[in-house]
């Protein structure tokens, strides 16, 4: 449930950015989906062998399906994730933004007025 939460925040948070600089907002709604996932996964298969190179067989024994400190773990290590990579997109999205030439520049010469 609160992976649920979790996710309708992010893709708001990302389809918010696209908006703001006219690109599509349900593209990088599930951009951010992917990367919450992302994290998500590389964090719990990371600890899943970790904890069975140090323990082996340990994993055997254990049950996920409730809440669990790696679990909290695992959600603050993928909300990091998608915050880091919302500021990188926004970097590169402010960075195109300056390179291009103003709208109004582009549009002089365009509307004949009679």
């Amino acid at each position: 449930m609160m992976s649920i939460i979790i996710l309708v925040g992010a893709y708001r948070y990302y389809a918010g950015l696209a908006g703001e600089y006219g690109r599509t907002k349900w593209h990088f709604g599930l951009l951010a989906i992917a990367v919450y996932f992302g994290a998500h996964i590389a964090f719990g298969f990371s600890y899943g062998f970790y904890k069975e190179m140090t323990q082996p067989g340990s994993l055997e024994e254990e049950s996920y399906n409730t809440f669990s400190f790696i679990n909290l773990v695992g959600w603050i290590i993928s909300i990091l994730a998608v915050y880091v990579f919302y500021k990188i997109l926004e970097k590169k999205f402010e960075k195109g933004k300056q390179q291009k030439p103003l709208l109004e520049i582009e549009e002089i010469g365009n509307n004949e007025q009679l």
